[in-house]
């Protein structure tokens, strides 16, 4: 994203700009870093992260944990790892929604 000196620079602000943000901006913050070995490949520091990539989780509860990605919501902008679960208090399984900033891609999915 560009930094343009007339965009606000209060949190508050940020946060807004980022929960009012339009669809076809929201692609942006499923932006997440890629490993060592396919940054080199690449040439490039991050991805949008797609259902079917192999993640790493590098912060928070599930840390070291690795998974295929199972579900990305544009709409609340997390994504969903197989094998990352937690129950609900009716003794369901229900999967844990993770920032892709917290992550880190180990393997890509086809792309064009």
């Amino acid at each position: 994203m560009k930094i343009n000196s007339k965009e606000p620079i209060q949190a508050r602000k940020q946060r807004k700009k980022r929960f009012c943000a339009p669809l076809h901006r929201c692609g942006h913050f499923l932006h997440s870093h890629l490993s060592k070995e396919l940054r080199e490949k690449l040439k490039k520091r991050a991805l949008r992260v797609r259902k079917g990539d192999k993640v790493k989780i590098v912060r928070g509860k599930f840390r070291k944990k690795e998974g295929k990605v199972i579900d990305v919501d544009l709409n609340k902008k997390k994504i969903f790892i197989e094998g990352i679960t937690q129950r609900k208090a009716r003794g369901q399984e229900a999967f844990v929604p993770i920032d892709p900033s917290n992550v880190v891609i180990i393997s890509l999915t086809e792309r064009k």
